[in-house]
């Protein structure tokens, strides 16, 4: 079964020529964040990928995380690979210097998050809500809970968890009901159950630094009322020595579909005389401080899509090339079997998931460079118009990426054919593992909610409107009488500009007298907007590795491939983008019109 091998080319071509650098390196404090420092990174990241992490992907899977009296035990190998990891320093790239972080640009961290998603997701979900936990402790909380927390999480001795989910309350959280008392010391006690948590225990650390949603006594019903407390899993001393062990307590853990090795936990809280917690920032804000965590993880969760593809595709390729059937449609006379990948609807299930991973890969890389400069730019308004266009990419990246990941995986069990069906090949895997990342931190629909509510409807789409003037923008410079393929492109992704202009206008114009037939349309304007994106960042791809070919710099081969995987996706994934228009335009009275006793 062949290792996972970080696609390091293509990451370069988007980070130093799609994306650019200099979206990050010309900002304050980023100035050494040169090409080759970043090269660099990436070189010792895949290492750890192919070397480290890749290996224990399958067996984690086939063992998982063992539960038993509250303790838990990682898959054999998972424990050492995590302090391999956290003493090379890869735990704390994006975190604060202050605290011992490198503090590097989310747009270097996110393609070493693509490595560790795609050798091995279920390991790499803890380091993802670590670095959450912290980026909401380090925002919000006093300055004593950040020096009593934040150094041993940067560090990797410690890990974090985020607490949102109760039995009766899943995506509703204004039916949270977990109570935190005052205390005597200014602490509170917490009582209450909390249940799909991820890592909320294991045994790679000594403590867990739970972030939890409560309500204090008294606070007002529904959101309003919700406030953050830091539980550790372990009390700490004021003086950062460990203390007495906190009244938490993981009941069990569940038997899920997939990321088997990731455990998933029910938490309980307040057994005894209470969880001993700390509130975070100010009392009834810690929805509002909890999407900090949120936010952060729903742009880590749709590059999982994007990595699971990868994976996905590596694995169908590499099978398609060894797998010997039949005579392809159009072969050389005389030959009477060939390698699949000879076959021409084999060739189409590749391209497919080629293409689509090179685009989602480029969307995120390029939202993360926006949302570096939306915290780091020294102008303000840059600040702000960088901000609106992170909220508008980010449902669009988190629901789009892995819808696709999860197809794009299926596509890999239909490369290898029916040993695809069977575990041995590995195929399976990345579709079971993908079929989480469309529901947590979020399901798709509150992404496509989220995205034509907040981000279009309430502002009379004008983020979306100067995204759309910038493809437009694009578009106009494709056509290339030097190269018939930039042209095709332009045609293609100018029609889906166009339908995507046309459905911002009707979703503007609905909205508000009929938010429901808007609601209805969600998620085909969701993966509209995805498709459209993406487009946008293939033409960029196929223009600059055209211009590139014309001047005779770089690798042919590469940038050959470039323009005709852009030209593939073009062809075949663009021009869906008709009947997601029409769909979500027309679509509204057939789901409205049926009463829910005739479902």
């Amino acid at each position: 079964m062949a290792e996972y091998v970080a696609p390091i080319k293509d990451m370069q071509f988007v980070l130093k020529h799609v994306v650019g650098l200099d979206q990050v390196n010309g900002l304050p404090g980023w100035e050494e964040v040169t090409e080759d420092v970043v090269d660099a990174i990436l070189e010792e990241a895949a290492k750890v990928a192919s070397e480290v992490l890749s290996p224990l992907n399958a067996s984690g899977d086939r063992s998982g995380a063992v539960c038993k009296d509250g303790s838990v035990t990682m898959p054999a190998g998972f424990r050492d690979a995590y302090w391999q990891y956290v003493k090379a320093g890869w735990g704390n790239i994006l975190a604060p210097q202050q605290f011992g972080g490198q503090g590097l640009p989310h747009l270097v961290a996110t393609p070493v998050e693509e490595m560790w998603g795609a050798a091995n997701l279920a390991f790499k979900l803890c380091p993802m809500l670590t670095q959450g936990a912290i980026e909401a402790i380090d925002s919000v909380a006093s300055e004593e809970l950040k020096r009593r927390f934040l150094p041993k999480m940067v560090s990797g001795e410690w890990t974090g968890t985020m607490n949102l989910t109760e039995p009766q309350a899943g995506s509703d959280l204004s039916l949270v009901r977990t109570k935190a008392v005052p205390g005597k010391d200014g602490s509170y006690r917490l009582f209450g159950q909390k249940i799909f948590i991820t890592y909320g225990e294991h045994d790679y650390t000594d403590n867990i630094v739970h972030m939890v949603l409560a309500r204090v006594e008294g606070a007002p019903e529904g959101v309003k009322g919700i406030s953050l407390f830091v539980v550790p899993k372990v009390l700490v001393n004021a003086d950062g020595t460990p203390g007495a062990r906190n009244d938490v307590k993981c009941a069990s853990i569940e038997h899920k579909l997939g990321i088997h090795a990731s455990p998933t936990a029910v938490m309980i809280y307040g057994e005894k005389e209470g969880a001993v917690g700390y509130l975070v920032g100010e009392a009834n804000r810690g929805l509002e401080y909890m999407f900090i965590m949120m936010n952060a993880a729903r742009l880590s969760v749709g590059l999982e899509g994007v990595a699971i593809s990868e994976r996905a595709y590596q694995r169908a390729l590499a099978w398609s090339r060894e797998r010997l059937q039949g005579k392809p449609v159009g072969g050389a006379a005389g030959v009477k079997t060939a390698p699949i990948v000879q076959h021409p609807d084999v060739k189409r299930m590749l391209l497919t998931m080629k293409s689509l991973t090179e685009a989602m890969r480029a969307l995120a890389y390029w939202t993360s460079a926006v949302l570096d400069r939306s915290h780091h730019h020294p102008d303000e308004q840059e600040r702000r118009r960088s901000q609106a266009l992170v909220d508008l990419l980010v449902p669009v990246v988190k629901g789009w990426s892995t819808e696709n990941g999860v197809q794009i995986a299926s596509l890999g069990i239909q490369v290898h054919g029916g040993m695809g069906f069977i575990e041995e090949t590995g195929a399976a895997q990345h579709l079971r593992d993908a079929r989480i990342t469309t529901i947590y931190e979020g399901t798709t629909g509150i992404q496509a909610n989220d995205l034509v509510g907040r981000k279009v409807g309430r502002e009379a789409g004008r983020t979306a409107y100067a995204v759309i003037a910038e493809m437009e923008a694009l578009a106009a410079q494709l056509p290339d009488t030097k190269n018939m393929h930039l042209a095709t492109i332009a045609d293609r992704f100018s029609s889906a500009v166009a339908r995507l202009k046309e459905t911002t206008q009707w979703i503007v114009a609905t909205y508000g007298a009929n938010p429901a037939a808007v609601a209805s349309a969600s998620v085909y304007y969701l993966e509209l907007m995805g498709i459209t994106c993406g487009g946008w960042m293939m033409a960029r791809s196929a223009l600059i590795a055209a211009r590139q070919l014309e001047s005779g710099g770089g690798d042919a081969t590469f940038l050959r491939g470039k323009v005709l995987t852009a030209r593939f996706y073009a062809d075949h994934i663009l021009p869906r983008a008709m009947g997601l228009a029409m769909v979500a335009m027309r679509g509204a009275d057939s789901v409205l019109a049926v009463e829910d006793a005739l479902l």
